[in-house]
């Protein structure tokens, strides 16, 4: 795909496009994938944009985040099923984020999902429950939610944010 800042995906063998995230976005990306990193446990590493998901040959991610086994690591992409995904949502990817991805993550089977505000900001979990991604946990401002999965750790919105 692409080789520029744009960010290119396929669902479903639809090519989506994105332009290059924000410096506020990415800012929450780091410090959401920092959080993580502390917390990694065995086995499980954490990946921050871009990195492909192959999830199969007419479906191509890039979470904002992906929590992964190590396993499924390859030279050029993931391969096998994340155990968390993430998107940090804009204007540009919202509708895109919370519709045709969502369901390409709860077809793929991820047991995960996490969506982040900046504008709130807030935290939505969604949890893989009889192949539907159901949401779980709704955290705002300086509420922090206390993560089981894929590893102890605590996430605070307002934090995510901060000087962004």
């Amino acid at each position: 795909m692409g080789r520029d800042a744009r960010r290119y995906e396929l669902v479903e063998g639809v090519l989506l496009v994105s332009p290059a995230p924000t410096p506020r976005h990415q800012r929450c990306v780091a410090a959401l994938t920092t959080l993580l990193y502390r917390g990694e446990a065995d086995g499980l590493v954490v990946l921050p944009a871009p990195c492909e998901w192959v999830v199969d040959g007419g479906t191509v991610l890039q979470p904002d985040v992906l929590v992964v086994r190590g396993a499924d690591l390859h030279e050029t992409s993931v391969r096998g099923t994340p155990r968390l995904v993430v998107e940090v949502l804009s204007q540009s990817t919202r509708l895109t984020d919370l519709g045709a991805k969502r369901l390409a993550f709860q077809t793929a089977g991820v047991p995960v999902y996490w969506i982040i505000d900046p504008e709130l900001p807030a935290l939505t979990v969604l949890h893989l429950e009889q192949g539907q991604l159901v949401e779980a946990a709704r955290v705002i401002g300086n509420e922090p939610y206390r993560a089981s999965e894929p590893f102890p750790v605590t996430i605070v919105p307002a934090e995510l944010v901060r000087g962004a």
